[in-house]
């Protein structure tokens, strides 16, 4: 769950809080890795600058800016989580990464699903003016779309089990 905090945030991008220096951002990690949550919210609030340039970057995408912001924070949020301070790296070098991860898998995502059908989405409407879906297309009055498959696989059950049971003889004549 996102703070409370980064949406107050968002609502104006000139009001980011500068980032924190160098000695300011090893005294909150240490803190942290003590189980200070405090300094945790503070790293998170003040790379909040960060996350907001990165989705500039994919700002061309169709995709809706305070969801990349939302999908941007979590990213950082995980990469402060997991940052090593022991890696003789900065913490927004590491967490860009992170973010721009989170970002590139939601966008993967979102093109996968694009394709994806459900027999239950509205595809038009009759004359009535009620929605048509896929399944109401595919099924017969009596039949849904579900017998319609249970059928099929169970005719191809039958199928195997005949080619198993008789002999080559009797596969000829029928």
């Amino acid at each position: 769950m996102l703070p409370l905090f980064c949406f107050s945030y968002f609502s104006s991008i000139s009001s980011f809080p500068q980032p924190l220096s160098s000695e300011e951002e090893k005294y909150y990690l240490e803190r942290y890795e003590q189980g200070d949550e405090e300094a945790k919210n503070i790293l998170i609030e003040r790379n909040l600058r960060l996350v907001a340039h990165i989705v500039k970057k994919y700002s061309n995408i169709n995709n809706d800016m305070d969801d990349l912001i939302s999908i941007g924070t979590i990213g950082l949020i995980k990469g402060i989580t997991s940052f090593d301070p022991s890696k003789c790296t900065r913490l927004a070098t590491y967490a860009a990464r992170c973010i721009e991860n989170e970002i590139l898998m939601s966008i993967r995502s979102t093109r996968k699903q694009r394709y994806e059908t459900s027999l239950h989405a509205p595809i038009g409407i009759d004359k009535e003016g009620n929605e048509i879906s896929l399944l109401d297309i595919l099924c017969t009055e009596n039949d849904t779309i579900f017998d319609q498959v249970d059928f099929g696989i169970e005719i191809k059950k039958l199928y195997n089990q005949i080619k198993h049971l008789l002999k080559p003889r009797e596969k000829k004549n029928s």
